[in-house]
Formats: structure tokens, C-alpha cells, sequence
């Protein structure tokens, strides 16, 4: 007879480094049981193709995860040159093939015409929907709909290993950005075609791959040990300036009423009462500090 799982309150932030080949979600859910927490989610989706940095949210700590879907990110990119495929990645089916005689003088040229504000047209292999279908339901049926070019910011692009065929970038990003369309943009322009064999992400926001852990090193740890690679619900809040409230404020705050905001304090801040967080709250009138968000950490 199958035990019936136990599930409990877990609240905290796991850098999880995600293995090939599995979805984000299922990621979270092998997670998520490992831990028994009653409520997880996680901070942007990472392609099966894709490994690396995936925050991890439970419990009170999913209020905050939306706020990293919108972060800069960082990926070590791996593209194979002279192979062009329908997806843009391993994934897909060649469409073309052609002889590469690029040299590293000729990519280290054309690289920074790919940094800053560009426009990319997402790809049809994609979750975008389109009259409510995601759009790689259309591509396996060998549908192809226009789609508009969006604006995404790269940062910087730096080359860290080419040979022969084979070309890895370490790409700075914002929200957004398609790494397998770059791959295929830069193989346009070198004109042999390009697409992504192998995609790590290794910051999100100021979360980086450092010090994450991987699936198979959470199942050989027991709960106490899986306990210590939780980071507190604040991990994810570390950039906003701090307010301590007591007593009657810090009451008031809780029950979601404003309190008196300092000098010198603006935009979203965390609030903490006896070094535990309360919530995040924003300025309003009369220099007030008005909750936005409050949370419930289990003591």
C-alpha cells in the first residue's frame, strides 16, 4: 500500500542547477518533493535543452518570484556553425548546410553589431500563443504564422572558445531574449548558418550558478542536510534598501495599514520586525510606506 505523501509548510529560495532534459516544472516538482513542501514555484522557464540556474521559490517565497521573470540574465552558449535548423537548436531538423571557413578575427568583428537594443523575431518553436496555441504547436504541424520582431537589450557578448565549427559565447541579457535566434542571426551573418547545441544559464538577476545544486546531490542528502541549501524568503530581496518596524508599526503594517516612512528612503522596500521579515512595502502620500506584499514565515 502506498504511503500518502506529507506535505508541509517550507518557505525559502533553492538555486537549483537543472539537468538536461527535463522540463522547468518537472525540475520543480522532483524538488518540490524532495523538501515535502505544499507550494513551490519557480522563476522563468529553462528549455529541456537548457541547464543551469533555476531559482526555485516555496512557500512564502512564491509571492516574490515574479519579480525575477523580469531580471537580466547571463548564459554560456555553445552554437555549431556551417548547420542551420527549423528551431534554431539540436532540436529541430537541419534545413541547411554549407562549409564554414569563418575565422576568430571575423566573429570577435562581428559581435558587437549584436550587443545592445536589438529586435528579434521569436521563434515559431516557442511558447508564445497565438489565438490561445502556443506557438510550437503550430510549428509541429508545420504551420508558420508572421510574427512581430521585439525589442530585447543584450549587454554584452563575449567569445570564449572557437574551433572549427564549433563557437561558445557567454551572452548578457535582458528578459526575453531568444538565445537560439542570436545563434541563428550570427550564423546569417557569417553566412554559413548557426544553430544552438548546448545552452547554460549562470545568473539570474544577482542570483548566480555558484553555489546551486543539482537534483542528484539534494536525494543523497537527508532532510536536514536538503534544509541547509534553502536560502531565506529574502534571498530574492537582497537589492532593496531595509525598514525596522516595532510594536504598534510593525503590527499596523502587518494588518496591512501603512506606517511612517523615513528620510531617504524610496521605491519597494523590505520590512523587518526583530530581524524577520514582515513584507514589502512601497511609498505613498503623506510619506507614508504602504504594503504591497506581506508574508506569514512559519516560525
Amino acid at each position: 500500500m502506498q504511503v500518502k505523501k506529507t506535505w508541509k509548510q517550507v518557505d525559502g529560495v533553492l538555486l537549483l542547477d537543472k539537468p538536461i532534459g527535463l522540463t522547468s516544472n518537472d525540475a520543480l516538482q522532483k524538488a518540490r518533493r524532495l523538501f515535502s513542501a505544499a507550494k513551490g514555484g519557480h522563476t522563468g522557464t529553462l528549455d529541456p535543452l537548457a541547464t543551469g540556474l533555476l531559482p526555485l521559490c516555496f512557500g512564502e517565497a512564491t509571492k516574490f518570484s515574479a519579480d525575477l521573470l523580469d531580471a537580466d540574465k547571463t548564459y554560456e552558449a555553445v552554437l555549431k556553425l556551417g548547420v542551420t535548423t527549423d528551431s534554431g537548436d539540436a532540436e529541430g531538423k537541419v534545413t541547411a548546410t554549407s562549409t564554414v571557413n569563418t575565422e576568430k578575427a571575423a566573429i570577435l568583428k562581428l559581435l558587437p553589431q549584436f550587443t545592445g537594443d536589438i529586435q528579434q523575431i521569436p521563434p515559431m518553436h516557442s511558447a508564445l500563443k497565438r489565438d490561445g496555441r502556443p506557438l510550437y504547436e503550430l510549428a509541429r504541424q508545420g504551420i508558420e504564422v508572421e510574427r512581430e520582431a521585439r525589442a530585447v537589450t543584450i549587454y554584452a557578448i563575449d567569445l570564449l572558445d572557437f574551433a572549427g565549427d564549433s563557437l561558445t559565447l557567454r551572452v548578457a541579457c535582458s528578459k526575453g531574449t531568444y538565445i537560439r535566434v542570436l545563434a541563428a542571426d550570427i550564423g546569417a551573418v557569417l553566412g554559413c548558418g548557426a544553430h544552438l547545441t548546448a545552452l547554460r544559464r549562470t545568473r539570474v538577476g544577482d542570483l548566480e550558478l555558484d553555489g546551486a545544486v543539482t537534483l542528484a546531490e539534494l536525494e543523497g542528502l537527508d532532510e536536514a542536510g536538503r534544509m541547509t541549501r534553502l536560502k531565506p524568503v529574502d534571498a530574492l530581496l537582497l537589492t532593496l534598501p531595509i525598514l525596522t518596524v516595532e510594536g504598534e508599526a510593525a503590527q499596523r503594517f502587518s494588518h496591512g495599514n501603512p506606517v511612517d516612512l523615513p528620510p531617504g528612503l524610496s521605491g519597494k522596500i523590505r520590512v523587518y520586525e526583530n530581524g524577520k521579515l514582515i513584507g514589502i512595502g512601497e511609498p505613498g502620500s503623506g510619506d507614508r510606506l504602504w504594503p504591497k506584499r506581506l508574508v506569514q514565515l512559519a516560525d
